[in-house]
């Protein structure tokens, strides 16, 4: 009762009031490294096609399936790592995990220098993707158990939003590198470099050594530290990673098979309006990578603040909603390049700011001994979901939608459809704004 009256009481102190320097160095940390993982990520975007067309992939259709096939890859890595980074990170700790990834994903991208053939790009990639699916799931469960209730949103929604830091470094190299694309790969293993930041200053989070102290005295305890039989076994746990899991796909899928579209629709304005292929080239990364995903940045910010006003489940609901109205318009009503430049930030807004409350909401519904395990199930088992939305797409491309006139933007419009299932799922998912996170009362429901 005395809780629930300290959490009725109206504080008018900015979220940020009682931040201590060192939960700054921890988001500061935490959101570097995720920077740095979507550098990894990306940066493959910006250098697809000099790679494959050194593989002896031809233009046009060859090209758009390995594009697909490697997007499918990588997607499938990523959730390999994360599941797997997410229950070594409850059983071992945040810390170690952290730098096992970020390891993991930067010497595997400094070995894409020496790619001689296609099998040696499919192989590294997916590697690459192991490190960069774990540490998402481990970094979003430190900052989640670093910040109290009243800051969590805003801050989980900093750590995610910082994605965007890194496809502005990746942009920016892949225009300065231009065909030298083993460059891009060499600079990819910089971020080794933060693992030596990390372990000199991130300690665990008190609520997890304070729970691995409380189960490791047992041998139970033991096993139910980041237990996938825990985790799907409890049925209020089981219900929030099905759920989760189901809201990630839909993200993922599209933003795979959606919100990348922007680069096709940017290609294909400038090859009809005359440019040469290096002006198409280079206008085209300039306007993924900085004009789209500028919009995209301000709304997984924005994100935060409406989830910390107006609830998790509603800021879903109501994104869901406008990413589903953009993609028609922003495939069929611009008519020119500038048209495009416009409406790019305002797409990439509505799509994508929704992704940032994977970061907010996931580690909010599990206790500290799933927490990671859980998170990094929600994300990565809706990544092997989401794995089909690039095949997809080229099979709309390709097939369904062969005779049409500029096809992709067909595909892009069946794929928005995706977006309506968030409205079925979204009324069955509990609320967690201005709740104290799960611990390890397997009773506690919202």
């Amino acid at each position: 009762m005395h809780d629930r009256l300290q959490s009725a009481e109206v504080d008018d102190r900015p979220w940020y009031a009682d931040v201590t320097r060192y939960q700054w160095l921890v988001l500061i940390i935490a959101a570097a490294g995720w920077a740095f993982d979507q550098y990894e990520s990306q940066i493959f975007v910006m250098t697809k096609d000099p790679i494959l067309k050194h593989l002896s992939v031809t233009d046009g259709p060859e090209l758009n399936r390995w594009t697909d096939y490697l997007y499918t890859i990588f997607l499938l890595g990523s959730a390999t790592g994360g599941l797997l980074a997410g229950t070594l990170a409850d059983k071992y700790g945040r810390r170690p995990l952290l730098v096992a990834t970020i390891l993991f994903y930067s010497l595997f991208s400094g070995l894409t220098f020496f790619v001689t053939e296609r099998w040696h790009l499919c192989v590294i990639r997916f590697l690459v993707a192991m490190g960069i699916g774990g540490e998402w799931a481990v970094g979003a469960s430190l900052v989640a158990e670093t910040f109290s209730k009243r800051a969590r949103a805003y801050t989980s929604g900093i750590f995610h939003s910082s994605s965007v830091i890194g496809i502005w470094m990746a942009t920016l190299v892949g225009i300065f590198v231009g065909a030298n694309w083993r460059i891009a790969y060499l600079i990819g293993i910089l971020p080794a470099l933060l693992t030596i930041w990390v372990r000199a200053r991130v300690k665990e989070p008190v609520k997890w050594q304070a729970e691995a102290d409380r189960l490791q005295t047992s041998e139970t305890g033991r096993k139910e530290l980041g237990s996938f039989r825990e985790l799907l076994g409890t049925p209020i746990w089981r219900r929030r990673a099905l759920l989760g899991c189901a809201l990630a796909a839909i993200g993922l899928a599209t933003f795979w098979g959606v919100m990348v579209q922007g680069q096709d629709l940017t290609r294909d304005f400038l090859r009809r309006a005359g440019y040469s292929p290096e002006d198409v080239s280079f206008w085209t990364k300039i306007t993924y990578g900085f004009v789209q995903m500028s919009g995209a940045a301000v709304g997984m910010l924005m994100f935060a603040r409406i989830c910390a006003r107006f609830g998790r489940r509603r800021a879903f609901i109501a994104f869901h909603i406008m990413a589903f109205i953009i993609v028609p318009i922003t495939c069929f009503l611009p008519q020119t390049f500038w048209q495009l430049l416009i409406i790019l930030p305002i797409f990439a807004f509505m799509v994508q700011s929704f992704h940032a409350g994977y970061a907010i909401y996931f580690p909010e519904l599990f206790p500290t001994s799933l927490r990671s395990t859980g998170t990094s199930f929600c994300y990565n088992v809706g990544r092997f979901v989401a794995a089909s939305g690039p095949t997809i797409l080229g099979l709309l491309t390709s097939r369904v939608y062969k005779g049409f006139p500029e096809p992709m933007r067909y595909a892009g419009l069946t794929m928005c459809a995706i977006f309506l299932v968030g409205l079925i799922i979204l009324p069955f998912a509990p609320e967690t704004k201005d709740q104290p996170l799960p611990e390890e009362d397997k009773g506690f429901a919202h």
